[in-house]
């Protein structure tokens, strides 16, 4: 089996890679490393949440959002993945969509002032 420096080493080790990797700003390195590990451990929304992170950074902005997708239907009241949502959404110049993922992400950080 041929391994790359990416996907070398236990999970642990390859988490912290990846988190090295996202604070320095390499996003994209961070995505390779944090893509192989989501795969392993597809129930956990950390690694999926900073895999999110990566992908929106590194303008991969559909990947961001199928990430964000499934974190919010895992986990319907996960307010960071529904801000996420919607910064993403933005981005991509869908406001109106944006707009109600936002309203929610508000909502459940307890902030119910018109938007």
């Amino acid at each position: 089996m041929d391994t790359t420096y990416y996907d070398h080493g236990t999970t642990a080790e390859r988490w912290e890679r990846a988190r090295m990797f996202f604070d320095a700003k390499d996003y994209a390195a961070a995505a390779r490393v944090l893509s192989g590990l989501v795969g392993e451990v597809p129930e956990q929304t950390g690694p999926r949440l900073l895999l999110a992170r990566s992908y929106y950074h590194s303008a991969q902005l559909r990947r961001a959002e199928a990430e964000l997708r499934l974190v919010v239907e895992r986990d319907p009241v996960e307010r960071y993945a529904r801000l996420m949502l919607g910064r993403t959404l933005e981005r991509q110049g869908r406001q109106e969509e944006a707009d109600a993922q936002l309203r929610i992400a508000a909502a459940l950080a307890g902030d119910f002032a018109d938007r």
